[in-house]
């Protein structure tokens, strides 16, 4: 095995030697070095890092594709080596840094080198997949040698580079034949597969962006046109990141977003050239095929707007300058800047004011926290006097207005956020008898078009309702995939597209997330929540939740048998490879702000307590409950 540096230098190891990618899953605590034995490898393909030397910092942002410092490759096949060693050292091959597998494929024979198919679905398992022989009486047959692969599926990645959860046993197997004098293999699985800690440094998320379809209130004023919407994918971290990232958005949204979101591209629209590079001011031109030569100024800008968030998830620790589109020619078709982008684009977690904090005082005021202000001050109107006991609360995102859940559960009262306004009558009064604090009303969520969304619970069902405006008629969202379980909290995105519920199921509270879909008319629209996937499988206590950026959510919960533990989650299920955070203890609510730059606030046993980054909680309130953000 050996590294191949930007020289040409090459250098070989014989043992395995792993720098943790910064990005990725379990790389949450900085860069770590873990040294593995790496037993056979004369017979065994792997991949390496070299042993000596110093082990330098890496630029992580891709200005060029494949502008790694070190690449990992795979070693080709052995004269003479057995069925279960070319298995073990093809899985190995599979795990390096070449586009196109080109030593992964010397292991197999020439009828299988055209039908392996590596890209159709990768299965993440918790350890590398065990190579065994096939027990009797198939591991021989009169044609070749059969080898069994095993282990523990977590997640499965498809061809469109979705990511699912999926825990199941793995159990496939590699038929090999002889070629001349060697072993190769003739039959195996399509796809990939890998252990996590592989995948890890193999793979990294990044989001695509497509713009929120709101269908039947596509004609509502407030449903505006340039929402953007994250869409999760997992992409190989050092095969041409920016390519692969394009291409990946160009292919349209994923299976699960692709009813409530569109793209501005016209179908068919490719890259023109595939090596895409960020110039010394770090703007980036593209040039795309046919299809999307003639659209017009708007529709280009809302093409550039999508590749700009894109490219920018992808370059995170380098802030994208501009975006210019080209014809197959390099004639430029429309340009957007950073200012541009930000400006007319929503793309929650990259644009807008973050807002301050809330919580309700031991006076039960509403107050509001600001980094400029040392103190909490109660908010202006109705609910900062205190002559409301309230439960919990939302704040509008233009923070303008409040919604409040009585102390009883009961009631849901809405107010603006300025002096000299009464408090009205509820809004909604709960059907439930709410004799306990898990019953009523859950607390209130805005979406970003100004809509406020609640739950209403009780022992036996729980109704989803929307009000649009945060004043008119309650609107019952159906959640058919709910079935006899009960909504817990709720806690819709910005986008009003995606929406994250604890859902209760035999004393077992879980997080779920849910795509809003619009049908019916603009005059009567008909709302439902479809497609409910996990976000924390593991958890199986979840207390809180929090959006914290496009497709990330922060989350409280435990496993089973384990402690309470607070951690950020992807949308598609994935741990999210943002920084690992302090313990707190006892923590019943959490908030973040979609902008990831915020503080983290949560009411924990020391009160009302403040996370700023690269910083550890402090105490802001030793009494106070329900901490939230705007939303």
């Amino acid at each position: 095995m050996g590294a191949e540096h930007e020289d040409g230098r090459t250098t070989r190891s014989p043992r395995l030697r792993r720098l943790a990618p910064k990005g990725g899953p379990a790389a949450r605590t900085g860069r770590k070095v873990v040294l593995l034995g790496c037993a056979g490898a004369l017979l065994a393909g792997c991949a390496s890092m070299p042993d000596g030397g110093d082990v330098t910092a890496v630029d992580p942002s891709p200005r060029a594709d494949g502008d790694s410092q070190v690449r990992v490759y795979g070693v080709p096949p052995q004269d003479g080596a057995q069925p279960t060693n070319i298995v073990r050292s093809f899985l190995d091959a599979t795990t390096s840094d070449e586009a196109d597998f080109r030593t992964a494929r010397m292991y197999l024979a020439k009828s299988a080198r055209q039908t392996w198919r590596p890209f159709l679905v990768t299965n993440v398992l918790q350890e590398r997949p065990k190579s065994e022989p096939q027990t009797q009486p198939n591991r021989e047959d009169a044609d070749g040698y059969t080898v069994a692969l095993s282990g523990s599926q977590v997640a499965m990645v498809d061809a469109n580079h979705a990511y699912t959860p999926e825990e199941k046993p793995y159990r496939e197997t590699i038929h090999l034949i002889k070629e001349g004098d060697q072993w190769r293999i003739d039959r195996l699985p399509d796809g990939l597969v890998l252990g996590q800690s592989d995948f890890q440094r193999i793979y990294r998320s990044v989001n695509k962006y497509y713009f929120a379809s709101y269908k039947s209130e596509s004609d509502d004023p407030k449903a505006g046109k340039n929402v953007l919407v994250a869409d999760p994918v997992y992409l190989r971290q050092r095969i041409k990141p920016l390519t692969s990232s394009v291409e990946a958005l160009l292919t349209g949204p994923t299976d699960w977003l692709d009813r409530v979101t569109t793209s501005a591209f016209p179908p068919g629209t490719r890259l023109a050239a595939r090596d895409l590079a960020l110039d010394d001011s770090n703007a980036l031109q593209v040039k795309l095929s046919k299809q999307a030569v003639n659209t017009d100024t708007a529709q280009c800008k809302r093409m550039a707007a999508q590749l700009f968030f894109t490219v920018q998830d992808m370059t995170r620790a380098s802030k994208i300058s501009e975006v210019e589109l080209q014809d197959p020619s390099g004639n430029s078709l429309c340009a957007l800047t950073q200012d541009q982008a930000e400006r007319d684009f929503a793309a929650p977690g990259h644009t807008g004011s973050a807002g301050k904090e809330y919580f309700i005082d031991a006076e039960h005021r509403v107050v509001a926290m600001s980094d400029a202000a040392g103190e909490p001050a109660p908010v202006r109107g109705p609910f900062g006097t205190g002559k409301t006991p309230l439960r919990s609360v939302a704040i509008s995102r233009g923070e303008t207005t409040a919604a409040g859940v009585s102390a009883d559960g009961r009631y849901l009262y809405v107010s603006g956020l300025e002096d000299g306004v009464e408090r009205s009558g509820p809004l909604l009064t709960s059907a439930s008898t709410a004799k306990s604090a898990n019953e009523g009303l859950t607390a209130p969520s805005w979406d970003g078009l100004g809509d406020l969304w609640i739950a209403d619970r009780d022992a036996h069902h729980s109704r989803l309702l929307r009000m649009r405006e945060g004043k008119g008629d309650p609107e019952e969202v159906a959640v058919p995939g709910l079935g006899e379980r009960r909504i817990k909290a709720i806690k819709v995105a910005a986008d009003g597209i995606r929406i994250a519920i604890l859902v209760e199921d035999k004393g077992r509270t879980t997080l779920q997330l849910g795509r809003v879909e619009r049908d019916g008319t603009s005059v009567h629209p008909t709302l439902s929540v479809q497609e409910l996937r996990p976000i924390a499988p593991q958890l199986e206590d979840v207390v809180a939740a929090s959006w914290a950026g496009g497709s990330r959510l922060v989350v409280v919960g435990r496993e089973a048998g384990g402690v309470q533990q607070m951690q950020f989650m992807e949308t598609d299920g994935s741990a999210s490879d943002a920084q690992t955070l302090p313990g707190v203890n006892g923590v019943k609510a959490v908030a973040a702000s979609e902008d990831e730059t915020r503080p983290l606030i949560a009411d924990a046993t020391e009160g009302i307590v403040r996370l700023p980054p690269d910083s550890n909680w402090k105490t802001v309130a030793k009494d106070g409950t329900a901490p939230v953000y705007p939303g």
